[in-house]
């Protein structure tokens, strides 16, 4: 890396680093500097091992979260589960925006502090502390906002439940504001030294088994708010987990006092990350805030179920991030822009690649999946079908956002601003024309999704053009081996909607998603894409 560092300060490109990456598979990636190149292979197997860590967690995410839904559906029922989701969104809302924007900026404060092998090549003092201080001004911020608006919240519980139809142990998601941002904080701090495996053990193996199981032992003892508790629950043991990690990781802040004008800082300077954040927090939780008012809690249970499975996907790409985040921000002061491009372009390719699997694999069973919650569940087949289409037009907005927070914030949250609102526009527009229409409570939900689909491909293709005009560089996560993969298995899935539900689910889903992974891993992946796959990339 200090090759490429000083090459990005004097202008030069390092040695080595003037080949491109294959013409075959990379050509939407085509760069002056390959990410392979001298210490650039450490950053891109970083992120390699990043990939395979969060791929594995999907997986774990994936086997752990159906009990919940099936305990959720089949005991709660639909409108409970859409009373929790209800809540859910403004408890949800608060814990993001109590991070500050810090899951991401967090990532730069702590690269100013100067990694302690780097400091010590370089032949420079350095404060042994200053990153656990660092740690632990974000985690004071973020607990002093915490606390005010769980307070705010609790006074007026019609902004979770605008119904008015709550018990008291649902008002008590509240709590859940503080244990969630401060997890957060934890873990992209975790992130910044690449420790993403406590991510998946937090997030993919505590936190949904123990909502499983708490949920399914509370229906036995307070049915009105097993929900409310179980979620509770698995919010504080998956903090308790992150913490534990970070002060192992960081250790305690010794001599650490709180600065106050030195925290206000550091809240205006991150405003436009808390924003960005917020945003793309608010792009896959607004057609919940808006379907509460148009449609009733049993229908709006089902929407929920089906976002519930179109969403792991998303942890997948969004779980890059932090460890992303690091490589981009050193190759910013570095001002190594084709760096930036290469490595975006790959986890790009990457991601999009994962989910159009994922997708396929969960589209095409789709009736199958929500029939796990009942009869009435198959109706949201279709806002499924359109929720996973969302995350798969949503990655390249994901990983070009990963840089413009860091070489053009504003002009990043502008865009997320404009795909906000033609969302919203959109879901509310669509609604009203699907009521006019006769359409079904289910069926306008449907309508919701899409919107959200048209919004996140929008914002895909601004941000990837806004992003290679300022590096100079192509960013496009598109190969035609996505299309090569998809047919074979989406005839697979044909044969296999022949079966029963329950073959079309233990059987027809993997079978899906192993003849996709066979056919991308052949004639997609190249050299460069198969170091993800490898346990020592060289």
């Amino acid at each position: 890396m200090a090759k490429a560092i000083a090459g990005g300060l004097d202008g030069t490109v390092p040695h080595g680093a003037g080949a491109a990456l294959p013409a075959v598979h990379g050509e939407a990636c085509h760069v002056e500097v390959s990410p392979f190149d001298t210490d650039g292979e450490g950053d891109i197997a970083a992120l390699a091992k990043g990939g395979r860590t969060n791929f594995f967690g999907f997986l774990i995410r994936l086997v752990a979260r159906i009990p919940f839904l099936f305990i959720a559906s089949r005991l709660y029922g639909a409108s409970a589960l859409g009373r929790f989701a209800s809540a859910l969104v403004m408890v949800e809302f608060a814990g993001q925006m109590a991070t500050l924007g810090q899951k991401r900026g967090l990532a730069q404060r702590l690269a100013e502090t100067a990694w302690p092998e780097a400091g010590h090549r370089a032949g420079h003092v350095q404060d042994p502390d200053a990153a656990a201080h660092a740690v632990a001004d974000a985690l004071l911020v973020t607990t002093l906002l915490a606390g005010a608006m769980s307070v705010l919240i609790w006074l007026f519980p019609q902004s979770m439940y605008p119904k008015g139809n709550f018990s008291q142990a649902e008002r008590l998601l509240v709590l859940a504001v503080w244990a969630m941002a401060v997890g957060d904080i934890a873990l992209a701090a975790l992130a910044f030294r690449f420790d993403v495996a406590t991510t998946v053990r937090a997030r993919a193996v505590v936190e949904p088994w123990t909502l499983s199981i708490t949920a399914g032992l509370a229906y036995f003892v307070y049915p009105e708010g097993g929900l409310a508790l179980a979620y509770l629950a698995s919010v504080g043991a998956a903090t308790a987990v992150a913490l534990v990690a970070l002060v192992r990781a960081y250790g305690l802040p010794r001599r650490w006092r709180p600065r106050p004008l030195a925290l206000l800082r550091l809240a205006v300077r991150n405003m436009p990350l808390a924003g960005a954040d917020a945003v793309e927090w608010g792009t896959r939780k607004i057609d919940v805030f808006i379907l509460r008012f148009f449609i009733g809690e049993a229908p709006l249970g089902i929407y929920y179920f089906a976002q519930q499975f179109a969403s792991l996907p998303q942890k997948l790409k969004t779980s890059f991030e932090p460890v992303l985040g690091p490589v981009i921000t050193r190759n910013v002061r570095a001002h190594n822009m084709p760096a930036i491009a290469a490595q975006v372009c790959q986890v790009g390719f990457w991601i999009t690649a994962a989910q159009a699997g994922i997708a396929l694999a969960l589209a095409i069973p789709g009736a199958a999946l929500m029939g796990l919650g009942g009869p009435d569940f198959v109706g949201g087949t279709l806002a499924l079908f359109f929720l996973l289409a969302a995350e798969v037009v949503a990655a390249t907005a994901v990983v070009s956002e990963a840089a413009l927070i860091y070489v053009a914030r504003m002009r990043n949250l502008w865009i997320s601003l404009g795909t906000i609102v033609m969302q919203g526009a959109l879901t509310v527009g669509f609604i009203l024309a699907g009521n006019r229409a006769g359409m079904t409570s289910v069926g306008e939900s449907a309508l919701a999704a899409l919107a959200m689909a048209l919004a996140l491909g929008t914002s895909s293709l601004l941000k990837s053009r806004l992003l290679a005009r300022i590096l100079g560089e192509p960013i496009n996560n598109w190969r035609w081996a996505l299309i090569w993969a998809a047919v074979p298995a989406i005839a697979v899935g044909a044969v296999a909607h022949l079966l029963p539900e329950w073959a079309e689910l233990v059987l027809g889903l993997p079978a899906i998603l192993g003849v996709y992974c066979l056919v991308i891993w052949r004639v997609g992946f190249g050299p460069e894409d198969r170091v993800l796959f490898r346990k020592d990339p060289v």
